[in-house]
């Protein structure tokens, strides 16, 4: 009865006005509905509320005005047709807005964002230190396999492998990978590195490259014992590869 009682008194205060005074009254409480839906949401329900109660007043006044013979009595049953279906047209589209604008978030602390992580995360390198081995003695494969290291010269050899596989031209110093994937021998002269893949039995020949360590088993090689060390597949393309 509260809402009824006002909503009653809006609506026969817009019937005794002028139509040329009611009509501006009812296209102001349009735009305050359209306006104040973010803002004042009291406001808003308001406007609307006083668009549907208000139309009728404002369509009497009108027929009033044309002379109020059934001519003037259907213009104004046709403008009810048409002023309240865009009504609950504009309802429709603000309701729309409304649930399709997202809620605000919540802004975090100073804190929060003091404590926040700063870019990608980073991936702290370890390298296993290498153990070279003196070929000249009696060793084998991490597979089990025997390894024969034939003197050519002083300081330089080769490598026969059971498998078939012989690499000319090294060092008695060499080295397994942690996984046995990777054998790594010396230049002549220490001038470089051999390294040979054994699961796609690539050798590959690096001269002034030194090898500095094992992740896992990828092999890690630097130009020069201070330099830094760069992945194997980094370091290939500078190499030569038979």
């Amino acid at each position: 009865m509260a809402t009824l009682l006002p909503a009653a008194a809006w609506t026969i205060a817009m019937a005794l006005l002028p139509w040329w005074v009611g009509l501006p009254l009812w296209l102001l409480l349009m735009v305050g509905a359209v306006m104040f839906r973010h803002r004042i949401e009291h406001y808003a329900q308001l406007s609307r509320r006083g668009l549907y109660w208000g139309l009728p007043g404002v369509l009497f006044a009108s027929q009033r005005a044309l002379g109020g013979d059934l001519l003037a009595w259907g213009c104004a049953l046709l403008g009810a047709l048409v002023g309240y279906s865009l009504l609950a047209l504009m309802d429709s589209l603000l309701d729309r807005r409304t649930r399709r604008s997202p809620a605000a978030a919540p802004t975090p602390e100073w804190n929060e964002l003091a404590l926040a992580p700063i870019g990608p995360p980073v991936h702290i390198i370890e390298l296993a230190p290498v153990t070279w081995t003196d070929a000249r003695c009696e060793f084998r494969d991490p597979d089990g396999e025997s390894v024969r290291y034939e003197q050519r010269g002083s300081g330089r050899g080769r490598y026969v492998f059971a498998q078939g596989r012989v690499i000319e031209r090294a060092s008695p110093h060499c080295c397994f990978g942690p996984g046995g994937r990777w054998f790594a021998a010396r230049l002549p002269g220490d001038r470089g590195e051999i390294l040979w893949d054994r699961h796609t039995d690539h050798v590959h020949r690096l001269a002034g490259w030194a090898l500095s360590g094992w992740e896992g088993e990828r092999p890690w090689l630097s130009r020069g014992a201070n330099g830094v060390p760069a992945p194997v597949h980094e370091v290939l393309g500078r190499g030569r590869r038979r």
